[in-house]
């Protein structure tokens, strides 16, 4: 009995450290997800900026021309966890970019996947995906533009290095639903929306003065195309890193609840025990007690 109850006390001070664990790792989420929040809203003004350059542009320059060229390359850039402990966030960002490929005419377009994350890399492997670099995810919201950059430079390398066509930029990330939920979203960059810059071409200019640049006019479109990219990618990988964060808060709750939950088995099983081994003490007691009195009671007859 003395060694059950020993094992049960043993059982209970390894849940109470593995709980201040949980709590921590959970604090922390909660924590880190608060400076890429605000990044991704902070880069949504700087792209609304860029937007309003576009804009600028559009009204000077006129419609952009429709493009003719067919794509000849393709790059996914796919933004999931360095760290585990999110439940299946990054094996629900390896199926949405298997999808994906299965629409790509592989004949005819080469694929360049560039993976953020070292988690993410092994569930891509996971659907025979091999990505051609794996990027370290930032440390901090100040390295989301270093990453952002990064990925921009690569994407010229692997322009200039492609033979002919046009080349398409996808990126494939997690987002927040407004209910909380989490989801899979498959953004297209590159071609550029012509939606998008249809409807900036047509909206007028409210201002006293009419938009001007000394630029030529081939500089600067490729200026702004480059700080759109840059923009969209800055949100895709601060997105990315506020949804994985509350994965990761989630399965913290839940391993959480599932501690403390067992923490009061093992204290009811405990006292229970106790109580136990304190009425056999007693019954010991007793018994002992009897026994002695009988003794006694022999003796003086005799």
């Amino acid at each position: 009995m003395a060694q059950a109850l020993e094992t049960l006390i043993r059982n209970t001070k390894t849940l109470d450290s593995i709980r201040g664990i949980v709590h921590t790792m959970k604090t922390l989420s909660a924590i880190n997800a608060r400076p890429y929040e605000h990044a991704a809203r902070s880069i949504e003004a700087y792209h609304a900026t860029v937007l309003q350059g576009f804009r600028a542009f559009l009204h000077r320059n006129g419609p952009l021309p429709p493009i003719a060229t067919e794509v000849s390359t393709q790059v996914i850039v796919v933004f999931g966890s360095d760290h585990g402990m999110c439940g299946s966030y990054n094996e629900i960002v390896a199926t949405q970019v298997s999808g994906y490929l299965d629409t790509i005419d592989a004949e005819h377009i080469t694929t360049h996947v560039l993976c953020v994350g070292a988690q993410l890399n092994d569930a891509l492997n996971g659907q025979d995906i091999w990505p051609e670099s794996t990027l370290l995810p930032p440390a901090s919201a100040e390295g989301i533009g270093r990453l952002a950059g990064d990925i921009v430079t690569r994407m010229d390398d692997i322009r200039q290095k492609a033979l002919s066509g046009e080349i398409a930029v996808t990126l494939i990330f997690t987002d927040q639903m407004s209910n909380g939920q989490q989801q899979p979203v498959t953004k297209i960059l590159l071609p550029l929306d012509t939606t998008l810059f249809g409807e900036l071409a047509d909206r007028p200019w409210v201002s006293r003065s009419l938009p001007d640049f000394n630029m030529p006019s081939k500089d600067l479109l490729s200026a702004l195309i480059r700080s759109h990219l840059f923009a969209s990618i800055f949100r895709a990988s601060a997105e990315a890193l506020v949804t994985e964060n509350a994965a990761r808060l989630s399965q913290m709750q839940h391993a959480e609840q599932s501690v403390d939950d067992r923490l009061e088995e093992l204290k009811s099983e405990t006292r229970m025990v106790r109580q136990e081994e304190i009425t056999n003490e007693l019954m010991d007691v007793i018994i002992g007690f009897e026994a002695l009195k009988k003794g006694r009671r022999k003796a003086r007859e005799q």
